[in-house]
Parts: structure tokens; sequence; C-alpha cells
């Protein structure tokens, strides 16, 4: 009997646990011809505003040795062009479309996610409180309270499953994953980059051209794996795993930490059709472990200390 991959997220029933990040998979159309999207878990298209936004001055890019720094700056056409020309488009490729939305204040996140909540091609909102490339983009993100009271205001104005994205730029981020789920959150989405920057010494001044951005990649993976068993440890809401995803082991690795579902993000600048690769291989490592479905290993990581492997030569108590 093949293994169930189906998990859920509030009321949002997904096929599969393996989405794709915002903001590294354009609006789908850009995939298309690459990726059978219709098989993804979902997809969450790259972050709207209530108006347009022209993004950051370049360089908005940098290549790292292990991941990849951007400041885009949220660079969009605002909602009004994404429910025109974007929305019917997701609403058709049989994979549901999660929309990440990010707003200036609480009461633009409300309104954003009230007009959204009209609309069934919407299947959840991921509010985007943790972009660091934006001015006040983490400011909903860092403080429990802040993040509490502004998921508790969109809740009042929102019939669709939410998820609050989180920021790993925190002292502790369990407490704010808290504060979202005291608020309303159906799900948790961890984490968004880590805030850092590049810099070319022979010139004295920084590469991107908002001297700082985020980095995303493998080289975030520790951190992002360390955020998720905090959080999933702490809160009693699904967690979604995000950061240096590339392969079935690293899936797996999220899951058994506490991640419900993931997101795969950078890796599909390198290779597109990395998410369905590893949805493909997904069922033979569940098979390996002996499991028959994604939702048995979800948290199951063992953190007791373990006995030392009795090595030849060694003592013996």
């Amino acid at each position: 009997m093949p293994a169930s991959l189906s998990v859920e997220i509030g009321s949002l029933r997904l096929a599969n646990p393996i989405l794709v990040a915002s903001g590294t998979f354009g609006y789908a159309r850009e995939m298309a011809g690459m990726v059978d999207v219709g098989r993804l878990g979902g997809i969450v298209p790259k972050t709207i505003t209530q108006a347009p936004r022209p993004g950051n001055a370049p360089w908005r890019t940098i290549e790292t040795t292990a991941g990849l720094l951007n400041s885009i700056g949220l660079d969009n056409d605002g909602i009004d062009a994404f429910i025109a020309h974007h929305l019917p488009y997701l609403g058709s490729l049989g994979s549901p479309a999660i929309v990440s939305i990010a707003g200036r204040t609480s009461e633009e996140f409300a309104q954003m996610a009230a007009r959204l909540s009209q609309y069934d091609e919407v299947a959840a909102i991921e509010l985007n409180i943790s972009c660091p490339n934006v001015s006040g983009g983490v400011d909903f993100g860092i403080c429990p309270e802040s993040c509490r009271e502004l998921i508790a205001g969109v809740r009042q104005h929102c019939t669709k499953p939410l998820l609050a994205k989180l920021t790993p730029n925190v002292a502790r981020i369990a407490d704010v994953a808290a504060a979202a789920e005291d608020g309303g959150a159906d799900g948790i989405s961890a984490i968004n980059t880590l805030l850092g920057m590049a810099v070319d010494w022979r010139r004295r001044k920084p590469l991107l051209g908002n001297i700082m951005g985020g980095l995303s990649g493998p080289a975030i993976k520790p951190v992002a794996l360390r955020c998720v068993y905090q959080i999933a440890q702490r809160v009693k809401i699904p967690v979604i795993g995000i950061g240096g995803i590339g392969t079935i082991d690293d899936v797996m690795e999220f899951l058994v930490a506490g991640a419900t579902a993931v997101q795969i993000g950078t890796a599909n600048f390198n290779d597109p059709t990395v998410s369905t690769r590893i949805l493909d291989q997904l069922p033979g490592a569940l098979a390996e472990i002996g499991a028959s479905s994604v939702q048995e290993i979800i948290g199951t990581i063992q953190t007791a200390p373990q006995p030392a492997p009795n090595v030849v030569g060694s003592p013996v108590a």
C-alpha cells in the first residue's frame, strides 16, 4: 500500500508536504514549463503589498559561499494587479495557493487578508512579518506582543487559514511563535532569511544597494532546523520548515525535527525541478524507516542521551 503523504495545516489539507517558498517561484507561470506545479503540496507566490512597490536599488542579489544574499525589497505590482492577473491562474493549477502578504501597518494586513478571503482561489494566507529587506519589515515579528496583536487583528477579518512567517533575527523565536498561536495563527512558517551583508573591500563599498539583505540557502539550514525544533516544542499548531532545503535528506530532517511541511526556496534557482524530484523520493525515504505516512514521523526526533558505541579497543565499563 502506498505511503500516505497528506498533511493538514489547520483546515487546509495538503496532498503532500512539499511546497515552494515565496519569492523563489514567481507567480508559478515562470516555472510552469519546467515543473508539474499541480503535483506540489502548495505554492506560495511572491509576497504582495497593498500598493505597488518598485523594490530596492541594485545590486539586489549576491551569491555567497553557501547561499544567496537578496535585497529585493518586496518588488511587486500590488494586490489589485495580483487579484486581476495572477490569482485566476494560480487557482487553475490544482495546487493550493497560499498567498503571502506584507503590510506597513496592522490595518493594511487586516484589509488585505479580508479582501483575499473572498476568493476561492486563495487556500490560505501567509503573513510575511519577517522580511529584512524593507523598512519596518520585521517590526511585527520581533516582539511577541506585537505579533499576537497583529495576528488577532487579522484573524477577526479573515476566514482563511493563517500562517505567520517568522524571522530568525530574534533572541527567542519560540516566544514569538507562541504569541502568534495565541493570536489565532493556524500555523508557523519558519524561517525567513538571516540578515547579512557582502562587501567589496577594494572599493570599500557594500555590494548590495540596500547595504544589507537576507541570507538564504544551505548556509542557514542548521539555524532553520534549530528554530523549527524549538517552535515545535513550544506550540501545538503545525510548523512549516524553510531554510536551506534542497534534498530529500533535508526534508526528512525537518519533518522529524517537528515540521509538518516544508517550503523549498533558494534551491529552485539552481534547479527548478527540485521540488518534484524530492516529492518522487519521499515515499522511498518513508519506507526506509518503516513509516507508512508522513504524519507518523513528524516531530519524532529523539533527544534523550544515547549510549556511546562500543568501539573495538575502547574501554568498557
